[in-house]
């Protein structure tokens, strides 16, 4: 089945301000964006991977892996590098889709942010909008976050 992006962002929209109950609110243990960006990706329909310490799944509070919060782990498993099946891989901000997500590094190389791509009206930073959490948002411009290094993963 194809990721629809369509229901990516409408999950986006409807959450973006409020947080789902069915989920644990992480904002206080360490920020609520990568939860925020795999609900948007689950929404879209991205299978959960129920593969101990390298899938992607969320079951409760207690039983989920690492890859569901984890800004570093939810790049590992959509690239693959420790599983060999990618569900995204890395493009250039022109190249970035609603339903994709874009994550940040504000001081050097370490990322630490994950917003969801909602809307693209052209390919630079300013005309890509984002939804996230911790710093709730919907329809910000990419541009606006004092990022150091974007890395933009387009879902497959």
């Amino acid at each position: 089945m194809p990721y629809d992006r369509q229901a990516a962002v409408a999950y986006a929209r409807q959450w973006a301000y409020r947080r789902n109950p069915v989920y644990l609110d992480f904002e206080n243990l360490g920020g609520d964006c990568t939860n925020f960006a795999s609900q948007v990706l689950r929404a879209g329909g991205l299978p959960m991977d129920s593969t101990p310490v390298y899938g992607w799944y969320y079951l409760d509070s207690a039983r989920r892996t690492a890859s569901w919060t984890g800004v570093e782990y939810l790049y590992r498993f959509l690239l693959g590098l420790d599983t060999g099946r990618p569900r995204a891989r890395v493009v250039g901000l022109g190249e970035v889709a609603p339903g994709d997500v874009v994550q940040l590094a504000f001081t050097g190389q370490r990322f630490q942010h994950s917003p969801v791509v909602v809307a693209v009206e052209g390919p630079d930073a300013a005309r890509i909008l984002v939804a996230a959490h911790t710093s709730d948002a919907y329809s910000r411009p990419l541009s606006s976050y004092p990022y150091s290094a974007a890395r933009p993963m387009h879902i497959l």
